[in-house]
């Protein structure tokens, strides 16, 4: 597997769980999808880190992969907690696997900490 390396960030967006909000998933993931496609105007957005339910977003059946590729495409670090892919049975189709330690000092080193 490969480890993530993550310099000091600027903005980080943290995705815990499987979609936006709170209730009917469908919606959750309806408005995920338009939260990503809008997110390169972030300014400075350097990682998307996943942990918990929220690294089921890199697997190749996720409904916003397309979505997550294209802002990997952009330069936007993806990173999904490795412990938490391996409790799911998940191999990313986005993004290098990351440790806890890694997040955790990307979290400290950024100006800004986004958690949806």
């Amino acid at each position: 597997m490969h480890r993530a390396r993550i310099a000091a960030m600027k903005t980080i967006v943290v995705l815990n769980k499987a979609q936006m909000g709170h209730g009917d998933p469908g919606l959750g993931h309806r408005v995920l999808k338009t939260f990503l496609q809008k997110a390169i105007a972030l300014h400075d957005l350097d990682a998307i880190v996943m942990f918990n339910e929220g690294v089921k977003l890199s697997a190749a059946d996720s409904p916003v992969r397309g979505e997550l590729a294209m802002l990997e495409e952009e330069g936007v670090d993806m990173v999904p907690c490795g412990t938490c892919l391996d409790f799911y049975g998940i191999e990313p189709a986005v993004g290098e696997v990351g440790s806890m330690d890694q997040i955790i000092k990307s979290m400290n080193d950024a100006t800004k900490v986004i958690t949806i």
